[in-house]
């Protein structure tokens, strides 16, 4: 009987766990990440060939990938998207700015303060916090050896 339980749970266990091919996530994450990365490019290209110096025209292009990445989290399409593209959607700028807006969106009900102040880091915060830690750190570790 126990192992009738046993060959049950098993088939059933088959049945639930999705089945995942690394070469077509690997694709799906390369396609996605490329064609944010185009279009990136596209932006940077688009803003120098209004004038902009390159320091302004990069400014631009991030400003606008943010900008979209928020966009597309308030309408409930970049999770869409990570889960299509994978580690693709997550090119960092994107990447971020999702990590930030989604929070905030997910917590609004609760207000302005508790809501959307407290919860609008959850993610990115650790993230903010360990990259200023480990600079401090670095920086530190390369006074020091200059002072030798």
């Amino acid at each position: 009987m126990n192992e009738a339980k046993q060959k049950e749970y098993r088939e059933y266990v088959k049945q639930v766990t999705p089945t995942h091919s690394l070469p077509a996530q690997m694709a799906r994450a390369f396609l996605t990440g490329g064609a944010i990365c185009a279009l990136g490019q596209g932006i940077l290209n688009g803003a120098a060939s209004l004038g902009m110096d390159r320091e302004t025209a990069g400014s631009v292009c991030s400003l606008t990938l943010v900008f979209l990445a928020v966009v597309l989290t308030g309408l409930n399409l970049y999770p869409s998207l990570v889960k299509w593209g994978g580690a693709g959607a997550l090119v960092p700028i994107t990447g971020f700015a999702n990590s930030v807006a989604a929070p905030a969106i997910e917590y609004k009900k609760e207000g302005q303060v508790f809501g959307i102040g407290c919860k609008i880091f959850t993610i990115a915060g650790p993230v903010i916090l360990y990259g200023i830690f480990v600079s401090w750190l670095l920086g530190l570790i390369y006074w020091c050896l200059t002072m030798l």
